[in-house]
Formats: structure tokens, sequence, C-alpha cells
């Protein structure tokens, strides 16, 4: 049986809003709320996601610490582990230059603000600091993340619908897209979903060697969700509280300039690659939808492949880090 609210307001008539931005979500789960798209997820609809649990298979959806060194951002130093004992009989360790967004992770809504707009809920950029609580990966761990994960198998499905897909390109993937693989997976999104994208990014990088490995990285292609406002309709209106990836941004890159979005008067940074043009900023900034990037899904897609059922009980636990931009995503899929 289908789980869809009915007591939330359609992307359009986000789009119609006076009153706060328009295309923002803001105050529709109340006027102080920090936990944005994540509130589709309810009591109701995580004793459904626990039904779908069937033979007890569990899918590791986490890639290890320093997988993707060097940073494919170029901006994320690798983690460095160390261990001590005190006596001949015990181990304690810690890690230095950890980065919660180097490898598998979740993006936070602090993550990124909307150049006009600012932050999710129009939470001020003072509020924005190491230790501030506002908008922290800490709420999303106190929360949880529990529910109905749906994947799906890009390069499976452009393969049987016999159209073209170019893991060496930025190429887009539309909402009619996403609409086609839904169809062919016979499978529909309900409120809180997890929906899981993959694209078969990651398995390719990782076996490059590393000579290409770098020449990727001084010219980034990659493919994904493709900028557009339908986009964001897509997201908002099948009440997604989360959408994660096997790629570095979710969002295909380098960005479509003509998307909308991208504004040709923003400076360039310093270092890093640019964030003009990102999906990332309507999505987080005014929807409030989580965004996970380089989650481990070959294992997951070839399972739902065998056994034709692609929904699953997914649970992410994020670090309870306070005021924290995002942490790695502690995810698995039990089938």
């Amino acid at each position: 049986m289908r789980y869809r609210r009915t007591d939330v307001p359609t992307y359009r008539q986000l789009l119609a809003r006076d009153d706060g931005p328009a295309g923002s979500s803001w105050g529709v789960f109340g006027e102080r709320d920090q936990l944005g798209a994540l509130n589709f997820q309810t009591p109701q609809s995580r004793a459904g996601a626990a039904g779908l649990v069937r033979t007890g298979a569990v899918f590791n959806l986490d890639y290890p610490v320093n997988a993707f060194v060097p940073s494919i951002a170029g901006t994320r130093p690798p983690t460095e582990h160390h261990m001590f004992a005190n006596n001949p009989n015990h181990r304690d360790d810690w890690l230095d230059s950890f980065y919660l967004q180097s490898t598998t992770q979740i993006d936070g809504l602090r993550h990124m603000r909307h150049p006009v707009h600012g932050f999710y809920g129009g939470v001020p950029d003072e509020a924005i600091e190491a230790g501030t609580p506002d908008l922290g990966i800490q709420l999303v761990a106190e929360h949880g993340i529990l529910g109905r994960g749906v994947l799906l198998d890009l390069p499976r499905y452009f393969a049987d619908a016999g159209k073209p897909y170019d893991l060496t390109t930025n190429q887009g993937i539309t909402p009619a897209d996403l609409e086609g693989a839904l169809q062919a997976c016979d499978v529909e999104l309900d409120s809180g979903d997890v929906l899981l994208v993959h694209t078969g990014f990651a398995r390719r990088y990782l076996g490059l060697d590393p000579e290409a490995q770098a020449a990727f990285r001084a010219d980034i292609q990659v493919p994904g969700l493709a900028q557009s406002p339908e986009m964001a309709e897509f997201l908002w209106d099948h009440q997604v509280s989360l959408v994660a990836s096997d790629n570095p941004g979710v969002e295909a890159f380098p960005v479509d300039r003509a998307s909308g979005f991208w504004d040709p008067d923003e400076p360039a940074p310093a270092r890093g690659p640019t964030h003009n043009g990102m999906l990332h900023r309507p999505v987080l900034a005014l929807l409030g939808i989580l965004l996970g990037e380089l989650w481990k899904l070959d294992e997951l897609a070839e399972a739902c492949a065998a056994d034709g059922r692609y929904e699953f009980l997914l649970t992410a636990k994020p670090l309870a880090v306070v005021g924290g931009v995002g942490s790695p995503a502690n995810a698995m899929a039990v089938k």
C-alpha cells in the first residue's frame, strides 16, 4: 500500500508562495524546523520499511575511510590512523585529519547555503560556526535515518532500454530517466523514501590506475542528476527524504550552465571546485533534502537485479558531531 503525505504543498505551490523564498519548504514542517525532508520519515513509514525484510541479507553501503585518496575534490588530505597502548594488554586509537565528507557520506543542511536566501529555514550565517548546534549533523544523528530504500540501477536501465549512457561524461540524468527506471523496476516512491541512484561511477573510478585517476581529477566528468527546476520538483513531489549516489556529488558535473541555477557573475573560489549552478543549493538550502555521496551500491544493485526487488530496509547513522556539516553515512541495506 502506497504511503504519501497529503498535508504538504506541491513544488509548484512552493514556487508560488509569498510568505518565504519561492521554491522553499521553509516553515512547512514548523517554524523552527531544522530537519527538512527528513520529516517525511515517520513511525508509519519506518514500520512499513521494516516489513520489507525477507531474507535478512545485509549490504554494507560504505566505502572505507581513505578509499578516495587523493581527494577527488582536491581539498581533503588523507586521514591518519594512530594507535597507542597503556600496557601490553591494551590498545586505543585516534584519527588525525579526519574529513567527515572524504568518503561515503551525508551532506547535512549546513553544507550549502543559497546565494540569495541563505541557509535552510533562514538560519543566520553567524549561527553556522564550529560547535554551534543550528542545522548540525547531530540533529540527523539524533533523529536517525531508517526507512524504505529504493535503488535505481542506471547502467542496467539504460542498457535494457537501448539508450546511450556514458560514464566518461557529465551526462545529466533527467526526471524522465528516473521515472523510466522506476517503471522498469516496477516500484513507486513513497513518502520518506531514501532514493539510491546507482551510476557505476565509484566502481569504475576505483578500478583506474593512479595515472588514470589523476587524469580524471584534472578534468572531472561525472554523470548524475541533471540540474533543473524539474529535478527539484521530482524530488520534492515524491517526498524523498534523502537522495544518495555512488558518485562524488549526486548531480552531474560540470554543471549545466543553461539550467537557470548558474550565476555568470559569481566569482570562482580560490581553491577547490566551484559550486556555482549546483543542484545542491536549492535541494539542501531551500527544500531541506539531504544528499549522500560516494555510497557503495554495486553489490546491492546486483542483488536487486537477481531477486527483482528494488526496495529494502535502509538505515544510516551519522556521527553526533554538534555543528557537523556532514558525516560518514554508516549506512546499510537489509533485504
